[in-house]
This record gives C-alpha cells, structure tokens and sequence, in this order.
C-alpha cells in the first residue's frame, strides 16, 4: 500500500476552527475495510471519508467513525466535496457520491467562496412513545414529543434553553439501540436548533451533523409549515445550516474550509 494524501475539512463553518471538521482520504480504490476502520480510529473525529473517483464529477464514498462505518454522513460528503472541487474539479457543477446504503448523493458548488448545497434522502420521522430509558438518558427533562427516524431518536424539547443546557447521561444514550439521540426545539433567532449524541459509534457530541438535518426538517417543516428553514447546531464549535424540504430529498446549504492537508505514511 502506497501513501495516501489526507485532508482535514471544517464542515459548515466558513472559518477554520468551526463547525465539523471530518478527514478525507482520496483512495485509487477502497482498503480493506480493517485498514479504513483504523485509519479513522487513528484521526479520532467524528467521521473519517474514503474516495474513490469513477469518472468525471462521479464518486464512490465511504464514511468511519473512531469505531465503525455508517450508512450516511452530511459533513463529511461536503468536506469529501470541497477537497475535491478545490483540487481540481472547479469545472464539476454537480458532484455525485454513490454510497452502499443511501442512494447517490449530491453536491452542488456555488461558486468560489467555499458554499456548497448537499442534497441528501428524507427521513420522515414517526412518533412513537417515550420510553423510561430515555428520561433518563434526558438526565430528568420531559420531551414534548419523542420520533424516530432511519437512524437516530428525535426528542422535541420546549425551548432552546432546554437543548443548550441539557446534560445526557450518555453511558444510556449508548444503551438506546439507535445511532444516536437528536434533542431539538424551536430557535430563538433561527427556525430550529438541536444538538447530537452518538457515544455508541464513539462520538459523545457530534459538532454539526448533515444527516440528523434529513429527520429535524420534515418535522419542522410540517410544524412550521414551511418548507425553507434556518438551522443551529449548538454544540461547542457549533453550525449554521440552510435547509429546504424537496419531497424525497433535504437539501443543505454550507460553507467548508480545508484546515490540513498532508499525508498518511503507509510504507515504513
């Protein structure tokens, strides 16, 4: 095995030092599943992209985090995304990354200030009960409203307040059988805010998540009735995102900004 090149992309943040940074390995074809899996245990962020190119503006795409591999990443795809329109595709008006699990994905650039739209599959939540596991994963806080999606459990909260101040037991947020738990609640000065748990795939706080964005904008557009939403990921770094309900697809606007590009060093 040869070396392969990394980057290191903050994801929807138009400066270094926020939003989501996620790794991108462009491969010449995918590792062994082993190899991928400790490379992104070894860069220890949320999610790790592998890349291989099929044709022009034609890409397959895998994601890791420290501990497995997931069906869908939206950060990750936007840095997969910029690197690769920055390194030589700046001709490309669609980007389209096949996925084993979750369709095509595709990334439209909007010109050259790092701006992209993702669009990615809707995930139509379904409400389901609340569950004594899960107050006490919300540390004692009553939901409004519990759905679930593909992946992830959607917990509705009153205020922004509630969400920014939350404090999960996460030892049984692993425990829920889910991806993860998305708490959300309607934003003072945006449409919506949340914020995202993922301690079982090795991710206490995720700094800005895509993919949650395809189960928080059906709900919110069907109870705003709107279908163009302003979003904030309140997590420590935090993230502004852009969202429209497409019917079968959400699609996200963002910005990203390489913070690191070097190499892996795979023959010593």
């Amino acid at each position: 095995m040869h070396n392969l090149p990394l980057y290191q992309v903050d994801a929807f943040t138009s400066t270094i030092f926020g939003g989501n940074p996620a790794a991108v390995v462009p491969v010449p074809d995918f590792p062994s599943d082993s190899l991928m899996q400790e490379i992104a245990a070894e860069n220890n962020l949320s999610e790790t992209a592998f890349v291989v190119i099929r044709g022009k503006g034609k890409f397959d795409i895998r994601w890791f985090t420290p501990t497995t591999e997931v069906r869908l990443c939206g950060h990750a795809t936007l840095a997969a995304a910029h690197v690769l329109y920055r390194s030589g595709g700046k001709d490309l008006e669609k980007l389209r990354f096949k996925t084993r699990h979750a369709g095509t994905l595709v990334v439209q650039p909007q010109g050259e200030a790092g701006a992209y739209t993702l669009s990615l599959p809707t995930d139509k939540p379904k409400k389901v009960r609340s569950s004594k596991k899960l107050r006490g994963a919300l540390a004692g806080i009553k939901p409004v409203e519990v759905y679930a999606g593909e992946d992830d459990l959607l917990v509705v909260l009153e205020s922004e307040r509630q969400v920014r101040k939350l404090a999960p037991n996460l030892h049984i947020v692993a425990k829920l059988k889910r991806r993860g738990l998305i708490v959300t609640a309607p934003g003072d000065e945006v449409d919506f805010v949340s914020r995202c748990f993922y301690p079982a795939y090795g991710i206490s706080e995720d700094p800005v998540t895509g993919s949650a964005h395809t189960v928080l904008t059906p709900y919110w557009a069907k109870r705003l009735k709107k279908k163009t939403l302003t979003a904030r990921q309140l997590s420590k770094r935090g993230g502004e995102l852009r969202c429209e309900l497409r019917g079968k697809k959400v699609r996200i606007g963002g910005s990203a900004v390489t913070y690191l590009a070097g190499q892996i060093l795979l023959d010593r």
